[in-house]
């Protein structure tokens, strides 16, 4: 199983960076993880974030293709209902030539009410227009309407759907599909037998909340701020109004209100070892991947986190999961 890194380029006011030197940052951070050997990096998709969340990830995916040999680059998610097929089919088409043959092209709905205003959009039709793009883009590309085409043919795409209607939506388009939620394991299946594909040919990848350490106890507490901040932002853009907030004191109590919302972990690299491996248990899992940082996250933590992601979490997590490329290809 791949093993990646996640990333929002967050950089919020209380830790803020001018933001030319926060993105040729989070580059260098990236060649680093490549350097230590994660398989991939997953770029993420907001807009309107007063803490600078990415708002378009392929064209950072561009220099991060610029920058990088090896790993992989995925989009996790592109909000396909804001964008016509032939832009986002054009844009990932450079961003695989510019890498060689390196794109994972993952779509998802959204949910953020103001992005769709902005955009023109339609909430109530997201995952309607979500399956068109996917048709659409396949269309193109087969068709050789995108000049130039990307490497690979066919180019992979993953659908970032949560649920059950959702996975079985990504299986009867024959997609892989973002999650690593295993209620979602059956319904894609069942989409994938609908759609006229090998139930047995789908394929899994998804994020895993945790952050790596050697002393979880004091990493945590200083992350905590950071953590906050980030299930803050994104309850507030799912609420569409301010809310009240989850502070430290509520993710340091166990009893506090704040325990019902998924916060990271932090972890022991064996700890996280062993949460994988039940996570992904029976699945058919291709790649698992993490925050490379999490909201302003201080850059020594950064380090060793992906020291011990790459060093030992990486190997231990090398016997699980499926190889191969599957359905969405």
């Amino acid at each position: 199983m791949r093993v990646g890194v996640y990333l929002d380029l967050r950089n919020p006011a209380p830790w803020r960076r001018p933001w030319a030197d926060h993105y040729a940052r989070s580059l260098e951070w990236i060649e680093e993880a490549e350097r230590l050997g994660a398989d991939s990096v997953w770029l993420s998709e907001h807009h309107f974030f007063e803490d600078g969340y990415l708002p378009q990830p392929l064209t950072f995916a561009g220099a991060v293709a610029a920058r990088t040999r090896r790993m992989r680059i995925g989009t996790a998610i592109l909000l396909a209902p804001l964008r016509p097929a032939l832009q986002i089919a054009e844009e990932a088409a450079v961003v695989d030539c510019l890498s060689g043959g390196r794109l994972d092209l993952g779509l998802g709905a959204g949910y953020v009410a103001r992005e769709f205003d902005a955009y023109g959009a339609d909430l109530k039709l997201r995952y309607t227009r979500t399956d068109q793009r996917i048709r659409e883009i396949r269309a193109l590309l087969a068709g050789g309407e995108v000049t130039p085409p990307p490497v690979q043919a066919p180019l992979p795409l993953w659908l970032g759907y949560q649920g059950p209607q959702g996975a079985a939506r990504a299986g009867r388009l024959g997609v892989g599909l973002l999650t690593l939620n295993r209620a979602s394991l059956e319904p894609y299946r069942a989409g994938l037998r609908e759609g006229g594909h090998d139930p047995e040919s789908g394929r899994m990848a998804g994020l895993m909340g945790a952050v790596v350490s050697d002393d979880p106890e004091s990493a945590r507490e200083r992350l905590l701020p950071h953590i906050a901040h980030q299930l803050n932002t994104y309850r507030e853009a799912a609420a569409g109004r301010a809310i009240r907030p989850i502070t430290t004191e509520m993710l340091r109590d166990p009893a506090a209100p704040g325990k019902g919302f998924q916060a990271t972990e932090v972890l022991t690299p064996g700890a996280l070892i062993d949460r994988v491996a039940a996570q992904v248990k029976d699945l058919p899992a291709h790649e698992v991947y993490f925050w490379l940082s999490i909201a302003g996250m201080p850059d020594d933590l950064v380090q060793r986190h992906l020291e011990l992601l790459c060093g030992e979490v990486r190997p231990g997590l090398a016997h699980l999961g499926v190889g191969g490329v599957g359905v969405g290809a």
